[in-house]
């Protein structure tokens, strides 16, 4: 184990700031494809280093790509408070009601952290005379004060017509420059309404994906909605809208039927799959809000494989890779990572976490 890793068998470790990716990989001359892939073969405890272009070679006939169809929404706005004092407003999911639950952030030298000070009632400024009026605090409060809220926006005409002027994607202080809404896209996106980028898409082009259908491997799209991460706090997902069609249901029953592998691409397939999953593995169309958290002990029904970024020290989607490789495999692959520098965040490399069997339970 290298002493980057802190606690062996948890994955708890110290990143180093230069191995987070500061801007998209077209900034860095390669092209999105061509991000590093770590391969981690968990039925024989090895590990490979490659490039995206050759997720192909890793995959075989029959086996299902599960990606998330989610667009990512400007949902970044610059908000003056009554102080006049000027704060950065994170949307996070629009709710039933039609309200919306909301992050503050006050800027700093380094990025942004989040407003923990924000008192009930308080109306905030929107650029082109928007408002937002902070109405009750969502879900449990930070233990300095209240990290998510529930708000009313006032905006002029359609929200995302309005987003589109006025917001932009959430970024973290990690990336110190503004990028084109086009650069948090994945090639699947068609729905809009993810706070932040479904990231483990994003390194998918059209040659990938026609390689792919050469080599037998299909793609089935979902749904899920992804909220504001929480890089400080480390508290786990918070409910997300999701939605699963009858066709993908039905690709991938008869993949499991058939004996192919279920590849989840990112945390939030995975999510959404593993709502709608009952324990032997079938599942079901389905649609609403999920607050299904995935760990060792709930582990997974139907998804044999993962392919997802690489995640930050504590962050509770590490709980649900250590539920798919385990603690040990897990440590050891981050352990590599590390080792190789790859890159971290949305604009960085990505991980494929890959059983040699599916993983079906009885």
């Amino acid at each position: 184990m290298s002493a980057a890793l802190v606690e062996a068998g948890s994955a708890t470790f110290i990143l180093p700031p230069e191995l987070e990716a500061h801007e998209p990989a077209e900034a860095r001359g390669l092209a999105r494809d061509e991000v590093r892939l770590l391969v981690s073969h968990l039925d024989h405890d090895r590990i490979d280093h490659a490039r995206f272009t050759q997720l192909p070679d890793y995959l075989r006939r029959g086996d299902l790509l599960v990606v998330n169809a989610s667009a990512t929404i400007n949902a970044a706005l610059p908000a003056r408070r009554g102080d006049g004092s000027v704060v950065a407003l994170h949307l996070s999911q629009q709710l039933p009601s039609g309200m919306w639950s909301v992050e503050l952030r006050r800027p700093t030298e380094d990025g942004t952290r989040p407003l923990l000070d924000a008192e009930l009632g308080e109306t905030l400024a929107l650029p082109e005379g928007g408002s937002a009026l902070l109405v009750a605090p969502y879900g449990a409060s930070h233990r300095d004060g209240v990290r998510l809220w529930v708000a009313t926006l006032h905006v002029p005409g359609a929200l995302h017509e309005y987003l589109s002027r006025a917001g932009e994607p959430i970024r973290y202080g990690y990336v110190p420059r503004a990028w084109p809404p086009s650069a948090y896209q994945t090639i699947f996106a068609t729905e809009p309404g993810s706070a932040e980028m479904p990231s483990a898409g994003r390194p998918f082009t059209a040659r990938v994906l026609q390689a792919l259908a050469k080599r037998g491997v299909r793609v089935a799209p979902i749904v899920l909605h992804t909220g504001v991460s929480s890089l400080e706090a480390h508290e786990p997902p918070y409910a997300e809208r999701y939605r699963v069609s009858a066709a993908t249901a039905r690709a991938v029953n008869e993949t499991r039927a058939a004996g192919g592998r279920i590849i989840a691409v990112g945390t939030t397939p995975t999510r959404a799959l593993e709502t709608v999953a009952s324990p032997d593995g079938f599942i079901e169309p389905g649609e609403g809000w999920t607050d299904l958290v995935i760990d060792v002990t709930r582990g997974l029904y139907t998804v044999d494989a993962l392919l997802t970024g690489l995640h930050e020290p504590r962050a509770s989607h590490l709980a649900l890779l250590e539920s798919l490789a385990g603690a040990d495999p897990l440590a050891r692959a981050y352990d590599a990572a590390l080792d190789a520098r790859y890159l971290w965040h949305e604009f960085g490399d990505v991980h494929l976490l890959l059983p040699g069997a599916p993983q079906r339970r009885r």
